[in-house]
C-alpha cells in the first residue's frame, strides 16, 4: 500500500494512527490530514523524539498496514 492510498483514505486511518500514537489530539489529525511530512512533524512534537526515530516509526506503521 502507497502513502496515497492513506491520504485518499485519512478518514478510515485515523483509529489506526490514533491506536499507534496515542498522544495525537483529534485536532492533530485533522491538521495532519493524510500528509505523511505533518504526521512526522506532530509526532515529533508530542513525543519529543528526532525525525529519523518519528521517520521510522512511520515507515514501520506503514509497512505494518
Amino acid at each position: 500500500m502507497n502513502w496515497d492510498t492513506i491520504k485518499g483514505n485519512w478518514k478510515q486511518f485515523r483509529g489506526t494512527v490514533r491506536e499507534q500514537w496515542g498522544k495525537l489530539t483529534d485536532d492533530d489529525l485533522e491538521v495532519i490530514a493524510g500528509k505523511r511530512d505533518k504526521l512526522c512533524g506532530k509526532i515529533q512534537e508530542r513525543y519529543g523524539i528526532a525525525k529519523e526515530e518519528a521517520e521510522r516509526q512511520i515507515d514501520q506503521f506503514h509497512n505494518a498496514l
